[in-house]
């Protein structure tokens, strides 16, 4: 099984540490070097998606077709979507709107977060789905507010 990967879901399962449930679900995952440049931005997730052996970085072939989506999508995105379409990959990762329209667009079978969530209650990896989204919401909060701001 082929499976591409964009920033977001990743970025997301690594806050609640919850970023085993993809190697669980599809063993290996597949990203594209702006995905990688992305991801390695942040300090924290540097080490981490570096040491993951089954998170595989590749280079897209197509630029042209990248450089189209450009117009629309970030640069993340838009490779994701090109080498999920370059590799025939089963599935893609990805949760901004924009990018899923395009994606399935081109026929690629799309899942996020939430499906990946769910796709793991199935399976009997997590209990539950509310408190691990209940726990990202509370995340991006905390490091999204001012601290004058927050409430404790």
């Amino acid at each position: 099984m082929i499976v591409v990967s964009d920033t977001s879901v990743i970025t997301n399962l690594v806050q609640i540490d919850q970023l085993t449930l993809l190697k669980a679900l599809f063993g290996n995952i597949v990203i594209p070097q702006k995905v990688y440049d992305e991801l390695t931005k942040v300090p924290k997730q540097i080490e981490l998606i570096e040491r993951l052996n089954w998170i595989e970085v590749k280079q897209i072939s197509d630029r042209t077709h990248f450089d189209n989506l450009l117009k629309t999508l970030d640069p993340g995105e838009a490779e994701a979507i090109v080498l999920a379409i370059e590799l025939e990959a089963d599935a893609l990762l990805i949760d901004e709107k924009k990018g899923r329209k395009i994606a399935q667009e081109h026929g690629i079978i799309i899942t996020g977060l939430l499906g990946i969530l769910i796709i793991a209650k199935t399976e009997n990896l997590i209990s539950e789905v509310k408190p691990i989204l209940d726990k990202l919401i509370l995340k991006q909060v905390s490091e999204s507010t001012p601290n004058y701001i927050k409430i404790y």
